[in-house]
């Protein structure tokens, strides 16, 4: 059945009366309907599977009057309503749902703990406005795209120092790539490899390392790239188009030499939209499309035919979330689960921090890297290898100590990283060796002599030996 358990969650960035609509992915039935909602693109998610966020705008264009909303699936309520300094546009959390993170028209980004609504960090991030935001797949790297074309990887130690809270952070890497606006970023859910994949209005898909900041490859389109999405069992990327055009293609990412520059031909193209793609997703069985023609479509990855089609009538979808169809539904157990977590009003302005006595300490870094195999901790085994005595990190600026971490964390990634593609390259040269080896014995005309005359040369060597023995 398609999209069996899964509820598609699409809001709209106009019309506060069109607002965000729950459709059942199996049957098409319309599960919820929210309708004072309107979100920029990339300023909508889905909360720990419990809650819709969305960033709205009220005037558009405006540097100020905007707000962060917060509605709780399970549970029909009041939304929370929380007040901004400034408009937010793109918003991105963390997996576990404890931090949340908003990029501003002014470039400046802003990081709270949701639990808690504390406003932990407000930085310039970039100098044009911020378009997307993403965090990496262990937590531990924040990623951001502006409008200039500008990408930035971000430490989140660096982020939650609480001692550098009057400070700017310094990214870890700039990622100068692209000449016009950021589209759309996605990583890879792989554990051993730090692909970063980005697109823009200039009609080209960059894959990065964005460990080491290094361009892996560039994929050049006719046309311009209006978003990105990622089938992960398939490793399917789409591309949607201006024109309403969604282009498919494998990712493949190069393990020798040095950055490959791609021109695609004719690749795979679906078509099935009359206005420029606004949002893509994917979902178990495929693919979901908005396009600026009001219509959502999802698609089949094995036929690559429409399955389903939902309409908004009026009203452009800026964004698609698939949630599972079970957290729409309110029960008992969902709202116990709920409040294991629960969600806090998000402060506006940061807290004032008592440095007493000249020491502090990392907020909630044990929750964020909680059974995580990147795990950053102050305590861990691996900082020992620092082999700094009691006494010495008792003296030493708890700054150094954060920043030895993240350069500790960040040699193992690049370690690991560079290991799994030096063994994937071993792989390959002994199957090719052992095809060649295979080849050489199926298809040589004298296999069958040679054996005849091996079997020959032993028994004669064997006789030998046994006179050998014989004699006195």
């Amino acid at each position: 059945m398609v999209g069996e358990g899964e509820a598609l969650v699409a809001c709209s960035d106009k019309s506060m009366k069109i607002g965000v609509k729950v459709w059942d992915l199996a049957t098409g039935q319309n599960l919820l309907h929210i309708p004072t909602c309107a979100s920029p693109p990339f300023g909508f998610l889905c909360l720990r599977n419990r809650f819709l966020v969305a960033s709205q705008i009220n005037k558009h264009g405006s540097v100020g009057d905007g707000a962060i909303v917060v509605w709780a699936l399970n549970k029909p309520q009041q939304p929370l309503l929380n007040y901004t300094v400034e408009a937010i546009g793109p918003l991105s959390c963390t997996e576990d749902g404890i931090y949340l993170v908003g990029g501003a028209l002014s470039g400046n980004a802003y990081l709270w703990d949701v639990t808690s609504g504390e406003l932990l960090k407000t930085w310039s991030a970039h100098n044009r406005s911020l378009n997307c935001m993403l965090f990496s797949n262990d937590n531990s790297f924040l990623i951001s795209g502006s409008d200039d074309g500008m990408i930035c990887v971000w430490s989140m130690i660096s982020l939650l120092d609480v001692e550098k809270t009057g400070s700017l952070p310094s990214p870890l890497h700039c990622l100068p790539g692209h000449k016009s606006s950021i589209t759309g970023l996605l990583t890879t859910p792989s554990s051993y490899f730090s692909i970063l994949v980005s697109s823009s209005l200039d009609g080209t898909c960059k894959v990065w390392d964005f460990i080491s900041g290094r361009l892996e490859q560039t994929q050049i389109y006719p046309l311009a790239i209006t978003s990105i999405a990622l089938h992960h069992r398939e490793r399917l990327l789409f591309y949607g188009t201006e024109n309403g055009t969604i282009i498919v293609n494998k990712l493949d990412v190069g393990l020798e030499g040095g950055p490959s520059v791609v021109t695609v031909g004719q690749p795979l193209e679906l078509k099935g939209h009359n206005g420029a793609i606004t949002a893509l997703t994917s979902t178990q069985v495929g693919l979901i499309s908005a396009s600026e023609d009001c219509t959502v479509c999802v698609w089949d990855i094995i036929s690559w035919e429409i399955i389903r089609r939902f309409s908004l009538q009026k009203g452009k979808v800026t964004n698609l979330v698939v949630v599972p169809r079970s957290s729409v539904l309110s029960t008992s157990n969902q709202r116990r689960v709920s409040n294991q977590y629960p969600i806090s009003p998000l402060n506006k302005y940061p807290q004032l921090i008592n440095l007493s006595k000249g020491t502090t300490t990392l907020l909630s870094l044990r929750r964020l890297y909680k059974e995580n195999q990147t795990c950053i901790d102050l305590r861990s085994t691996g900082f020992s290898r620092q082999k700094i005595s009691g006494s010495q990190k008792a003296d030493m600026p708890v700054a150094m100590t954060i920043q030895m971490k993240v350069d500790t964390e960040i040699q193992n990634r690049v370690w690991a990283t560079n290991m799994a593609k030096h063994v994937m390259v071993i792989n390959k040269q002994l199957q090719s060796q052992l095809l060649e080896l295979i080849q050489r014995r199926l298809f040589c005309p004298n296999n069958i002599n040679f054996r005849k005359t091996s079997r020959k040369k032993l028994k004669i060597q064997s006789l030998e030996l046994e006179e050998e023995n014989q004699k006195p």
